[in-house]
């Protein structure tokens, strides 16, 4: 996002004191073993279909809404199958003191439900933190950055936390980030992506949530924002995938809770 002329989310503790920390060599295996499993993930999603809902708020010092952003878009198979989006419902945008950029939806469709696949992995210095627990999970935590900015490419930068026994992330936090065009200035918040298990085998994301201030070089704007991944349906199937209680995106979204 750039201006027209964080509040910082809270980390969990950690929870990992009772948790043996794999050596070096098995941190390298812990790694490829997540990177293979989170490119079956991306996979299998390719042939579920949901929806995702956006809702971005602009906020005065009060907290108080001064504009908004919203998209509800069905992401569907066409009759021959070919994967498309149809947008449901995107009203007008209100925002006063942002503009929306291509990196902004980029960002949206790739970075925030972001997967590190086998394929992105060489891309990424990912480095091993440490053990915590989010709500029942036992998880490791790495350290997640792009080893080089390239031209027309957004990347994530921030922390993932994975599943020790599925080995798939389950909880992302960070921001995108880029190579900006001279005299750009754009701004990208913090956000948290959480995922739930679908079908009893894969973790989607189910939904991320923003409360940042984007600082420019001559203003400010305090944004919350929140997205939703819901009604996920294996393509062909007739039955609902359900999965835990929908975020409401005008709360602030409760952690998982400590064990």
């Amino acid at each position: 996002m750039r201006a027209l002329y964080f509040f910082p989310l809270l980390l969990l503790p950690a929870w990992g004191a009772d948790l043996k920390d794999p050596s070096e060599a098995e941190v390298k295996e812990i790694i490829a073993k997540f990177a293979n499993k989170e490119s079956e993930f991306a996979k299998a999603r390719e042939r579920y279909t949901y929806r995702q809902s956006l809702k971005m708020h602009e906020l005065d010092d009060r907290g108080n809404v001064t504009g908004k952003w919203e998209v509800v878009a069905d992401v569907l198979f066409s009759a021959n199958g070919k994967r498309t989006e149809r947008v449901v419902r995107a009203p007008v945008p209100t925002l006063k003191g942002l503009i929306i950029t291509p990196e902004d939806e980029a960002d949206l469709r790739n970075v925030q439900p972001f997967v590190l696949t086998t394929k992105d992995i060489d891309k990424y210095d990912v480095r091993y933190i440490g053990r915590e627990k989010l709500d029942e999970i036992s998880c490791y935590t790495f350290s997640v950055k792009p080893k080089k900015l390239e031209h027309g490419m957004r990347f994530f930068q921030g922390q993932v936390w994975v599943d020790d026994k599925d080995l798939q992330i389950v909880k992302s936090y960070g921001r995108g980030v880029g190579q900006q065009k001279k005299g750009s200035d754009q701004q990208f918040p913090k956000f948290e992506t959480y995922r739930e298990q679908i079908d009893g085998k894969y973790w989607f994301p189910t939904y991320t949530i923003a409360n940042d201030t984007l600082v420019f070089k001559d203003s400010s704007v305090r944004i919350r924002m929140s997205v939703k991944y819901e009604d996920y349906k294996y393509f062909g199937s007739d039955v609902k995938v359900t999965f835990g209680e929908t975020l409401d995106p005008a709360k602030p979204a409760t952690p998982p809770k400590k064990p």
